[in-house]
Order: structure tokens, then C-alpha cells, then sequence
């Protein structure tokens, strides 16, 4: 055995930190000191995971800054050519009553003292939602203005309010006497003014079908769609086109007449929240000023409610870079939130019925803001295509280019896809602007001659009435289901004071039409019909390709029958629409909400949902039947209002006297 060893002696150290004439005394140099090396003994990962961390808050502010400051900076910034603008022309309608004069609050609204300069209200159209009473609509609008962020500043001691809002001034209250404008003003507003019953009647049993196919449909939208473009009612889900909740303001004017109050607001409001122009996306000129300025100026029109107009300029001065080319006819596209235009991205050409089919709506907005831009703007395209050569007795090519200013595609002509609105626009300007324009319906009345020389045509073996295609001399029996639009345009064109043999005609296509949907399986309408030209016994009129049988919930023929209805009093026309909702609830309606367009109208059995819900479904379908199945002519009348090609009505400028 070893001995243990014996224990390692035990040492004691002292350390001893000479400051040579310094001592701490808790100064910042001795901190910051101590900071350093306690920051150096971190590891590298600790030290980038502190930095990245610092990086994100100081972007985080960055951008809050920015998002706060820019509604300041558009208020402050605004041009001394703004501040000074005035209505170009006076008021022709008279404005709306409100419960209350106090303004709302959005983001971005400042408070302003009255001004004299002023924005034009909308004429005295307003529809009460059926059911509701004034108090109701009092304590709504309370409700709405707790909802909206920050507070309204109220004014008690003067008659009107300006809200300054993006740099635009608006309006004065109804009732306000601006006398150092008097003399301005030629026109006095009309005393005939449109006027619609304060008190919707009772919906009736069809109406109320309507009624149960618009709320199904609503239902899926906003389950599965809700603030996006378009529902996918078979997946679900929902389809983006510009991401600006496309089928909720194309619906915000059918809710009001159709009296859904809860739904309408609901809509409001998300309006009010969500509804923002500042992103980076293209948008279809043509489409979005259809859909979604048509659909902000009816909504204001009908409910009197000023954040439609507000957001309805904000979204028309977005549109305005779309006209700067050569030849001021404009691209196709157009981004709205950066402002660069273009054409389509395969050619340098625009549709003729895209670039001619703006100007009811932004001559609207001109004469609501005051701001002639607008309607300066679409009117130099009208002019100048009216001035154009390669017109054949009045029917127009489909393509204009864009650089040049000419058709292109020469010697095709045709009343479907990419012409149709053309026609339509050339009628309704002429009735918006109180038919004073006589260039507008002479180019309408040209073109109806030219049609009937041209494009008309009668099928076998039961002689339809139909319109045709003309291609380089040689005609086509290929017809559009968006043919159908005409009908009703010719009827209504009757109805102010245009020959009457276009009624005789507008019957026959009627007709046409309706046989396009009663031939086929499912009751409803092909995209596209070819005609038969020849007697043959085991031949029907109406003959559809595979390609051409799919229905995309279209709304030309209910339009139609909407309009003939209305002006003539024939109530087959209502039970011929009334087949056409049948056909929709029994081949389109979709058991966990909305309706889908099909592909084939000819297999009752299979009509194989395609999966899509278009906006102009709730836009313009189920409006045209609710007002086919009305009996009230003063709900929204034909000598107060015009529909623009989306089925949203604006007021007509000087009503005619007696309307």
C-alpha cells in the first residue's frame, strides 16, 4: 500500500485594477464603456438576431409615418387651381333632403370651414328602402357615423359643411342658398323632377322570388367571397380580376331597390373600411368604369349617401391616365395605383365598344364634382370616332388603334362582343343629356339604318327576326346572346320619340330572343346561336356549336324584356322572364349558396357547372327581373333615369316636361 499523498498547498490571489488617477463614479463614459464589452461578449448570432430586430421597428415606423402623413400631405398639397373649382354647370335636379347635416368621418377627412365653392348634390332620386320609416334611417345613419374612425367636427350654427377629402371640396346641404351663385345659374332646377314613391309597395310574389334568388345568392358571396371579385359557388372559394370587390359594388343598387336594407349597409360599410384605390393592379378601363364607377354614382344617387360620390372620384381620377396617348383615344388598361396606361399586352388596339361605352359615367361624374376633366375627356373619343372613315352606313369596325386613332380589322362588322355598347351609348347619352346632342342620335339613327340594310336577316321555318355578322361582304347568321341588349335599347329609343317602326322591330327580336332560350334543353340561352337560313323539316331556327353552349348568367334578354315590358304593357314578356328564373333556379343555383354559370344548355341532365359566379349576376340580372316584375312604372322611370350598359341608373339632366 502507497501512502496517501499529501494535499496540494492552498493559494490565495488577489486582483488588483490600477486606474491611474481615474476611479469610477458612475459616469455615461464608464457606462457606455461597460455597454461595449458586455455588446462584444454576445455571440454573432445574438448580435444579428438584436440588429434585425432594431431594423424591422424602424421600418415598422417608417411606413406608419408614411400611411399617416400622406392624407395630410394630400390635403395641404392641394392646388390653387382645386381650391378655386366650380360646378361648370348649375344644378338641373334638385337636391336630396337629409334626417341629418352632419358630416362623416373617414380617414383622411379634415374638417373644413364653409366655403363658397362647392360640389353639385345629387337630384332629389332617393329611394326609401321598402319598410323602413324616417326614423329608422335616422338612427342607422347615428349608428354609422359611431362606427366611422375619428370624430366629425359638427357645425350648429351654419347651414352647410365642406369636407375636404384627397383634395377634392364637397358639397353643401340641401337647401343652401349660395346668393353670390345666383347669377351663374341659368337654369332653375325642374320642378318635374324624377320622383319615385318615398313607400316601396309590397313586393309581389314574383318580386319576392327575386328577392329569395338574390339573397342565396348573397349568401355564398359573402360566406366564401366575401370583399373579394367574384364567388366560386361549386369550390367555395372566390376569383380575383382587380381585387376591389367587384360583385359588392356592383350589387350596392340592386340591394337598395330590391329593399334589402341590413345587406346594403353591410355592404356600406365594408365600402367604407376596405374599399381602397392605392394598389398596385391593372384594371379594364372599360369594365371597372362600367362596374364600379356606374356602381358608386348609382349607389350615391339612390341612397344619397356621400361617400359612394367621394370614392367614385377617387377612382375616376385614377382612371384619367388611361386617356393620355397620342390620339386620345384610350389604352385598355390602366394602373391605379402607379398611373401607368397601356394596351393590351398583345396588340396596340383598343375595342370600339370598350372606348365608347365610358361616357355615360364619367359625364356624371363631371356634373356631380364640377370637374369638366372627366367628361372632356370621354367626349373627345365620341367626337372623334364619330369623324372617322370605314363606317359602313353607320355600323362600325370592333378595333380601334390606340397611336393612330383609326379602325383597324376594316370591313367586320357586328352588334355582339366588342361593338354592342357602341349602339347603346350613341341612344342613352342623347336621352341623358336631355336629347339635345343631335350628333349622337344621328349616328344612332345611321346605325339602325345600317343595320337593317346590312345585318338583318330571317330564319327557317319559323322566320325569326335576327341580327347577323358581316365579314368582308359576306354575311354570317352567327347572332351573340349580347345582341340581345337591343331590343330594349330600340324600345326605349321608340319611347323618346324615334320612329316607331322600331318597336315593330324591337317585338320581333324580342321574340328572337326569347326563342334562343325557350329552343334549348335547360330554358336558358347559349354565349352564341347560328341561325338556320334554309327550309329544312328536321331543322329548329336556333342551332348551337359545342363550343357556344355554355350561359354565363347573361342579362340581355331579361333587360330586354324588362324594357318592353314596361313600355308596352304585354305581360307575356314578364312570364317569359319568369321562365328564364325558373330555368336559373333550376340549372344555376348552387345548394350551399349562389348561382354558377353552366356549360352546356342542351343536357338538363348535366349542365356542368363552371365554377363562376359573374358580378353582373347581382348587378344586372336579378335588377332587370325585379323591375320586369314590377307594376309600377315610377320605379325608376324611363323618363328619370338611364341605365348605363351595366344596368346602373343615373339621372336624366332636364327631364322632359310631364315626366
Amino acid at each position: 500500500m502507497y501512502p496517501t499523498p499529501p494535499p496540494a498547498p492552498h493559494r490565495d490571489f488577489i486582483s488588483v485594477t490600477l486606474s491611474l488617477g481615474q476611479s469610477y463614479d458612475g459616469s455615461k463614459s464608464w457606462r457606455r464603456r461597460s455597454c461595449w464589452r458586455k455588446w462584444k461578449q454576445l455571440s454573432r448570432l445574438q448580435r444579428n438576431a438584436i440588429l434585425f430586430l432594431l431594423t424591422l421597428l424602424l421600418l415598422c415606423g417608417l411606413v406608419s409615418y408614411i400611411s399617416v402623413a400622406d392624407p395630410w400631405r394630400a390635403v395641404n398639397g392641394r392646388s390653387a387651381e382645386e381650391r378655386k373649382m366650380r360646378p361648370a354647370d348649375p344644378p338641373v335636379l334638385p337636391a336630396p333632403q337629409k334626417a341629418d347635416a352632419n358630416p362623416e368621418n373617414f380617414p383622411g377627412v379634415l374638417p373644413q370651414k364653409p366655403k363658397r365653392h362647392f360640389r353639385r348634390r345629387p337630384p332629389n332620386l332617393q329611394i326609401r328602402a321598402p319598410g323602413k320609416d324616417s326614423e329608422d334611417r335616422r338612427q342607422d345613419d347615428t349608428q354609422r357615423r359611431d362606427e366611422a374612425v375619428g370624430d366629425a367636427r359638427r357645425e350648429e350654427n351654419t347651414q352647410r359643411t365642406v369636407v375636404s377629402w384627397r383634395g377634392a371640396v364637397i358639397e353643401p346641404q340641401p337647401g343652401t342658398e349660395l346668393p353670390s351663385r345666383k347669377a351663374e345659374a341659368p337654369h332653375k332646377p325642374s320642378s318635374q323632377a324624377p320622383r319615385i314613391q318615398n313607400q316601396a309597395a309590397s313586393p309581389n310574389e314574383r318580386q319576392r322570388a327575386v328577392i329569395d334568388a338574390f339573397r342565396h345568392a348573397w349568401a355564398g358571396y359573402r360566406k366564401f367571397a366575401w370583399g373579394h371579385d367574384e364567388l366560386k359557388p361549386v369550390s367555395r372559394s372566390f376569383s380575383e380580376w382587380f381585387g376591389l370587390g367587384l360583385t359588392l359594388i356592383d350589387a350596392l343598387d340592386t340591394m337598395w331597390i330590391l329593399g334589402l336594407r341590413k345587406e346594403f349597409e353591410e355592404a356600406r360599410k365594408w365600402v367604407s373600411k376596405k374599399l381602397r384605390f392605392q394598389k398596385d393592379v391593372d384594371v379594364n378601363l372599360f369594365e371597372s368604369t362600367i362596374r364600379i364607377l356606374g356602381g358608386l354614382l348609382s349607389a350615391y344617387h339612390l341612397s344619397g349617401d356621400d361617400l359612394f360620390l367621394k370614392k367614385a372620384e377617387d377612382f375616376g381620377n385614377r382612371l384619367m391616365p388611361a386617356f393620355q396617348t397620342p390620339s386620345k383615344i384610350p389604352y385598355s388598361d390602366v394602373n391605379i395605383g402607379t398611373g401607368a396606361a397601356h394596351p393590351p399586352r398583345w396588340t396596340s388596339d383598343s375595342t370600339v365598344a370598350e372606348v365608347t361605352s365610358i361616357q355615360l359615367e364619367f359625364r356624371e361624374l363631371s356634373r356631380l364634382t364640377g370637374s369638366r376633366k372627366f367628361q372632356e375627356a370621354a367626349e373627345e373619343v365620341t367626337r372623334r370616332v364619330h369623324s372617322l372613315s370605314g363606317k359602313k352606313d353607320g355600323l362600325v369596325p370592333m378595333f380601334i388603334n390606340t397611336h393612330s386613332g383609326l379602325f383597324t380589322h376594316m370591313g367586320v362588322f357586328t352588334l355582339g362582343a366588342r361593338a354592342d355598347s357602341y349602339y347603346e351609348y350613341l341612344l342613352k347619352q342623347w336621352i341623358q343629356g336631355g336629347k339635345k346632342e343631335t350628333q349622337l342620335v344621328e349616328d344612332y339613327l345611321e346605325a339602325i339604318e345600317g343595320i337593317k340594310r346590312h345585318l338583318l336577316r330571317r330564319s327557317e321555318p319559323r322566320k325569326l327576326t335576327f341580327v347577323g355578322e358581316l365579314a368582308h361582304g359576306r354575311f354570317s347568321a352567327k347572332m351573340d346572346h349580347l345582341v340581345c341588349f337591343l331590343p330594349g335599347t330600340l324600345a326605349l329609343g321608340a319611347h323618346h320619340g324615334l320612329p316607331a317602326d322600331h318597336m315593330e322591330l324591337a317585338r320581333a327580336l324580342m321574340d328572337t330572343c326569347y326563342q334562343m332560350n325557350r329552343q334549348m334543353e335547360t330554358g336558358l340561352s347559349p354565349e352564341i346561336v347560328h341561325f338556320n337560313l334554309y327550309p329544312q323539316s328536321d331543322q329548329k331556327d336556333v342551332q348551337v356549336k359545342p363550343a357556344d353552349r355554355h350561359n354565363l348568367l347573361r342579362p340581355e334578354t331579361v333587360e330586354s324584356l324588362f324594357y318592353l315590358y314596361r313600355l308596352t304593357g304585354d305581360p307575356k314578356y314578364q312570364d317569359w322572364g319568369w321562365q328564364i328564373l325558373q330555368s336559373f333556379n333550376a340549372y344555376a343555383r348552387v345548394p350551399s349558396g349562389g348561382y354558377s354559370s353552366i356549360s352546356n344548355v342542351q343536357d338538363p341532365l348535366n349542365p356542368q357547372p363552371r365554377d363562376k359566379m359573374e358580378s353582373f349576376f347581382l348587378g344586372e340580372t336579378l335588377k332587370y327581373l325585379y323591375l320586369l316584375f314590377s307594376d309600377d312604372p315610377d320605379l325608376l322611370s324611363l323618363d328619370a333615369y338611364v341605365f348605363n350598359t351595366e344596368a346602373h341608373p343615373l339621372p336624366i339632366w332636364v327631364p322632359p316636361r310631364g315626366a
